[in-house]
């Protein structure tokens, strides 16, 4: 049950093909985090975040992981995975990110 402010998000242990931008502080719906923003390395979109630190003791399970956007993230064949279930993690709570 995670969102961003283009909708569904999913809580990722790992990601591949994408790049990691610098940390900033920011706060989100559960609170102020230590996050820094994911980029496609094919197209170099923001495609989500990572979690490197959570200030508040019951959000630290985020620490080290991925949210990835929905609608941000397109199939091999450049559609978008609109109707796609993922196994994704769904934890607890919602972010937005201030982008």
């Amino acid at each position: 049950n995670f969102h961003s402010k283009h909708g569904k998000a999913y809580l990722f242990n790992r990601v591949v093909n994408v790049t990691s931008g610098i940390n900033e502080d920011r706060m989100m719906m559960t609170g102020l985090h230590t996050v820094s923003d994911i980029f496609c390395v094919g197209c170099g979109s923001i495609v989500g975040w990572k979690y490197e630190a959570a200030h508040e003791k019951s959000q630290r399970y985020k620490e080290g992981k991925f949210i990835l956007e929905r609608f941000k993230v397109s199939g091999p064949d450049g559609s978008h995975y609109w109707g796609v279930t993922h196994d994704a993690h769904h934890g607890g709570g919602s972010d937005t990110d201030d982008l």
